[in-house]
């Protein structure tokens, strides 16, 4: 049985997190959505996606395929509800079509919006990604989930005895390195991957995630819940953040209920307010509307897209989004939405020259050597900029 990740609507509410990916390769908690299925289902996944994106993201069609909608997290109840499905029975949540079991000559034309003769209701709770707030408002739920998934029958490994570890939910892979730091897991656990670091003096308080070949710097402060992915290298306060892969905030500064991309660079002393002077709600730029959206939160700070970057000492006002390749740059406050592809600051915005933009994003990705910046990214990049080609910088 293969399994199939498919976007519906929440592709476009999840903007501009989404332009570069599928909703269910978005990583909250330790896992992205699509390794968090595979652990519970045992089975491969592909993708049911944009077109443009399928050529990094293909669809695989079987004989018996499982279409299961990229923005669900799985837990045990969904999971079990998703296995006993017959073939051509759906499961609804809501509005929200949540899996459909078909064989190979009715996946071919599936489609997100149909609906099925045989549906059942699902009526229990699920965590689902429809908008860039809630991957780390729901960042503690999942964390707890994906460590007791990954660590079910599991010893950790030792590490060293100069650092102080309070609390029994700590968990570390083969190879993680730390030295004089403290790890907390009274509020939730903690979890080093294979060939992290953790500096000296660092201080950590869970739920907490460093994935692998992950660097936390020295004295660095680091607040639940927070997950840092794969090969990154952060510094400074971060709070409730979750930062996918491959990004660097390095310095000094203070990154607070955020989420922050791949191969994005935040520069030094930048720093992000993440609660209005008057205690109100904050809005986020909502890119179906092309208008400011209530989020219902009082705490709300960055949203950074794929390859955007930020010179030394910027300063993003409460519920930014900064779209995919920005660059911004200069004194004062940049604007709460700053459009994608689009290089400048506080004095406005011009057109990332298109050649510009390839040439930087290519030398980020060649940093990490076991990664390309090869023809599918280009695409993917490529067509993103002719999506958001006009729109007002």
């Amino acid at each position: 049985m293969a399994i199939i990740l498919f976007d519906d609507d929440a592709r476009n509410t999840l903007l501009p997190l989404t332009y570069t990916r599928p909703v269910a390769d978005l990583r909250i908690g330790i896992l992205t959505i699509a390794e968090k299925w595979a652990e519970y289902l045992k089975s491969t996944f592909s993708f049911r996606t944009e077109a443009y994106l399928q050529v990094k993201f293909p669809l695989a069609i079987h004989d018996d395929n499982i279409f299961i909608n990229g923005s669900v997290c799985p837990d045990d109840a969904v999971v079990e509800a998703i296995k006993n499905l017959s073939s051509g029975q759906a499961l609804r949540c809501g509005n929200i079509l949540v899996a459909v079991k078909l064989i190979d000559v009715y996946a071919a034309a599936f489609n997100p919006l149909a609906t099925y003769s045989n549906e059942i209701v699902y009526n229990n709770e699920l965590v689902m990604i429809r908008h860039p707030e809630d991957i780390f408002r729901k960042n503690d739920t999942e964390l707890r989930k994906d460590f007791k998934l990954l660590t079910k029958g599991r010893k950790s490994a030792n590490i060293s005895s100069t650092n102080t570890i309070i609390g029994d939910d700590f968990f570390a892979e083969e190879g993680a390195q730390a030295e004089c730091c403290s790890f907390s897991t009274l509020n939730g656990p903690i979890y080093l991957a294979a060939n992290s670091e953790v500096w000296e003096g660092t201080n950590i308080r869970g739920p907490f995630a460093l994935c692998e070949h992950s660097q936390i710097k020295m004295g660095t402060k680091i607040y639940g819940a927070t997950t840092v992915g794969p090969y990154c290298r952060v510094g400074g306060e971060v709070n409730n953040a979750v930062i996918w892969g491959y990004s660097n905030k390095g310095h000094e500064g203070y990154l607070g209920n955020a989420v922050v991309g791949e191969w994005c660079n935040i520069g030094a002393d930048s720093n992000n307010s993440n609660l209005k002077n008057n205690y109100g709600e904050v809005k986020l730029w909502d890119y179906p509307t092309k208008s400011m959206r209530p989020t219902g939160l009082q705490f709300c700070g960055l949203i950074m897209a794929d390859h955007a970057k930020c010179g030394i000492n910027t300063m993003f006002n409460t519920g930014t989004v900064v779209g995919v390749s920005a660059n911004v740059f200069g004194g004062g406050y940049p604007p709460n939405y700053i459009p994608d592809f689009s290089w400048g600051g506080a004095n406005g915005f011009e057109e990332y020259a298109f050649d510009k933009m390839i040439d930087t994003a290519a030398k980020a990705v060649a940093r990490r050597p076991h990664r390309k910046f090869d023809d599918a990214e280009k695409a993917i990049l490529t067509a993103a900029y002719e999506l958001t080609k006009g729109v007002k910088k």
